[in-house]
């Protein structure tokens, strides 16, 4: 599978819409309240023509990492840090936030001053670093990392994510060596999205707290992950990233638009 362990205020009108019951833990500083950040209900990220609200969401992940205390430089703050709502129109349920800090690939001869001339230098390399931000309870959905995604040469992604804040659930296809359970032992009102769906591929659950390592194992394995009560950020180790394909048919990388979202709901 995928696991293994080494283990403000947004305006009146959208704080009407925050989830409550929520839980009020301080966050490992100590400083801040974690419920100073608001919890809103997917109605808050739509328009009102039903397409996805990037800003609102963008400040949302603001929110939640100030109550986190974790630094926002201003790449944060530009086009390089986006979000997605997976077509799915339930963004509070089902999507996510990321920035690739570094997605490289190339040819050890042929990077920097080319001065390289061992006896790698015409072998490829590639290499990732991604920062992954849910929201508290969001999925985001299951999915796998092919081959050769785009035909240049490389493997199956594999990669490891480190838990900075908050908790996660890893789900995945295959069991690991980290005390894995099975989705199916779960309390039916604490599986995840799409569980039950003929679509769905994952049987296995695991949860880690911030600070905990965890690996994919198997390459090419079905996976995915969930944010605990007080959501999660997520630094990701990986190699060169070349390929998603996720289980859900009509699934996407990508925004809902009023016209998606009316062809999704006939």
């Amino acid at each position: 599978m995928m696991i293994k362990t080494s283990c403000t205020l947004m305006t009146s009108a959208l704080a009407a819409l925050c989830i409550g019951g929520c839980a009020a833990p301080k966050n490992n500083t100590g400083l801040t309240p974690l419920s100073d950040f608001p919890r809103l209900a997917s109605p808050a990220f739509y328009k009102p023509d039903g397409s996805f609200d990037q800003a609102t969401a963008k400040q949302a992940y603001y929110d939640m990492m100030q109550a986190y205390n974790y630094p926002i430089p201003e790449l944060l703050k530009t086009d390089a840090f986006w979000v997605a709502d997976f077509l799915q129109t339930d963004f509070a349920k089902l999507g996510m936030a990321g920035i690739f800090w570094k997605n490289v690939e190339g040819t050890y001869g042929n990077v920097g001053a080319k001065a390289y001339k061992g006896s790698f230098k015409d072998q490829k390399y590639g290499y990732l670093g991604h920062e992954i931000f849910l929201l508290p309870g969001q999925v985001l959905p299951e999915h796998n990392h092919l081959t050769d995604g785009d035909g240049k040469g490389f493997g199956p992604k594999m990669e490891t994510w480190h838990i900075r804040h908050g908790s996660v659930e890893f789900f995945g296809e295959y069991k690991g060596e980290a005390g894995e359970t099975l989705i199916s032992d779960m309390p039916a009102d604490e599986r995840p999205w799409g569980y039950g769906q003929p679509w769905f591929k994952s049987k296995y659950v695991k949860k880690c707290g911030a600070g905990e390592i965890y690996s994919l194992n198997d390459p090419e394995s079905w996976h995915f992950m969930r944010a605990g009560k007080d959501g999660a950020i997520v630094a990701e180790y990986a190699t060169y990233h070349n390929d998603v394909k996720f289980s859900k048919p009509d699934m996407q990388f990508g925004n809902s638009k009023a016209a998606e979202i009316t062809k999704l709901k006939k």
